[in-house]
């Protein structure tokens, strides 16, 4: 005789009960219903949610250029016009990257001075020195490197802040010329939000706002209370005649770098400090590595279109990596200020002379014969500044000949240069999208993002023949 089956578990379970009263049995089949129902409108909306992530536009922009181009700028700029409360939001975790800023201006100046040289003092001064070719400071400027020792310590706190525990490269790639500065080296972080991600967590730790910075309640720290108490002899040190006189003698133009704030101390090291958005987009932070931010539209016609913006490391070992993540359009950013200056990693090679070398391999890449290409030429107050101060652009770059020394003649001989690569290594014929920039300038920066986007936006919608 076959063995009977076991009974089937679930079937007990949703078997009524056996004594149930009619008025149970009229609540449960409504529980039911109600039930059956709820889980429909889940299933639908399973489904709908699924074709409408189909149906989003997605747009990829590749941000690209050499270090120090203003990738991460304009990133930034991205985001505080189209995404502004994440910005806002996040303003306060850039107080840590501002604070090292300024540490590290301050130490590269004492640095500097830390081994003066007789020819580098003014006559003055320099007849009262020994005959040794190495000299004392003067007793003012000795006085105020004591007090400034303390900001040894808070640049380390603040790279321990940024800069995760196990990151054996944190100090890769020198900042500073002369052996002397060895120990002077640049922080720089893995591309992403991990630095940020690391701030948020100690902020929860220690009980203090997310927001802080948006709503002016901030958290006094150790660093900005150093930063205070050191305020006045920093300003001493930087408006010091000395010491602007040796550091124009070596040629080192600190006003001219990302991260320069020494000229708005007295605010940035207030107690209750909170960045503003233009402290943000001045901020120098370097970062390496291929990194891909995405962000959603919070208004306008395309609220609710996908940008994906993928920032590209900087330094010249990575220009390979960025190749496999074009897309729609490509930001390339030439900082034609940096005419007389050479790259940290080869100080052999010319910055401009790199850009221009760069630019060539994007146009000439076949994968990229589709792609819309933008550029920008960007850092023209830096540019400006330098030609009015008297900086001789035909005496690095010979082809530029006997023109005037101004920004509006440099500005067309720069655009005629990049736009015949443009034109003559270009796989397949396409517009020449160029834009002089100064991406830490918001209002103009905004008006030129706006113009960008749009024809991106149109790019996009004709390849996905939504557009004609």
């Amino acid at each position: 005789m076959p063995s009977r089956a076991p009974p089937d578990p679930l079937a007990a379970v949703l078997q009524p009960p056996a004594n149930e009263s009619p008025e149970e049995k009229v609540k449960r089949l409504a529980e039911e219903a109600e039930a059956r129902r709820i889980s429909h409108e889940i299933d639908e909306d399973i489904k709908r949610e699924r074709a409408l992530r189909k149906k989003r536009q997605i747009v990829k922009l590749l941000l690209l250029g050499q270090s120090e181009s203003g990738k991460s700028t304009t990133l930034r700029q991205f985001q505080r016009l189209y995404t502004p409360s994440a910005f806002r939001d996040e303003r306060v975790l850039w107080r840590s990257v501002i604070q090292l800023n300024i540490v590290r201006s301050v130490r590269f100046i004492l640095d500097s001075i830390s081994d003066l040289r007789r020819h580098e003092l003014p006559m003055s001064s320099a007849s009262e020195a020994s005959d040794d070719e190495s000299i004392r400071l003067p007793f003012h400027l000795e006085t105020i490197a004591m007090r400034l020792l303390p900001l040894r310590h808070i640049e380390s706190l603040l790279i321990a802040k940024l800069v995760p525990p196990n990151d054996e490269e944190a100090t890769h790639l020198g900042l500073t010329n002369g052996e002397q500065h060895r120990n002077n080296r640049e922080i720089f972080v893995r591309s992403g939000v991990t630095w940020k991600g690391g701030l948020l967590q100690r902020s929860r730790a220690h009980g203090r706002p997310l927001s802080a910075g948006t709503y002016g309640q901030e958290t006094q720290d150790e660093s900005q209370a150093v930063l205070n108490q050191c305020r006045d002899d920093m300003i001493a040190l930087w408006n010091d005649s000395m010491v602007r006189d040796v550091l124009k003698k070596r040629k080192v133009r600190l006003e001219e770098a990302p991260g320069f704030y020494l000229d708005d101390l007295a605010r940035l090291t207030a107690l209750n400090y909170c960045p503003s958005d233009e402290d943000v987009f001045k901020a120098r932070l370097k970062t390496v590595g291929v990194c891909e931010h995405k962000f959603e539209m919070e208004s306008g016609l395309e609220s609710g279109t996908e940008w994906r913006i993928i920032d590209v490391g900087g330094s010249r070992s990575q220009v390979t990596t960025w190749v496999p993540f074009f897309d729609d359009a490509i930001i390339f950013l030439a900082p034609i200020s940096a005419f007389d200056q050479t790259l940290v990693e080869d100080k052999s090679v010319n910055r401009l002379e790199d850009s221009v070398m760069l630019w060539k391999a994007v146009c000439s890449n076949k994968l990229l014969e589709k792609v819309e290409l933008v550029l920008f030429m960007n850092k023209c107050d830096i540019l400006d500044h330098k030609l009015r101060s008297g900086v001789r652009l035909a005496k690095y770059l010979r082809s530029y000949g006997d023109r005037p020394n101004d920004l509006e003649n440099a500005q067309k001989f720069f655009r005629s240069k990049f736009s015949y690569i443009h034109r003559e290594h270009s796989p397949l014929p396409r517009l020449f999208h160029c834009y002089f920039t100064s991406v830490t300038d918001t209002t103009t920066t905004a008006g030129i993002l706006a113009s960008v986007r749009e024809m991106v936006m149109r790019e996009h919608l004709r390849k996905a023949k939504l557009l004609s």
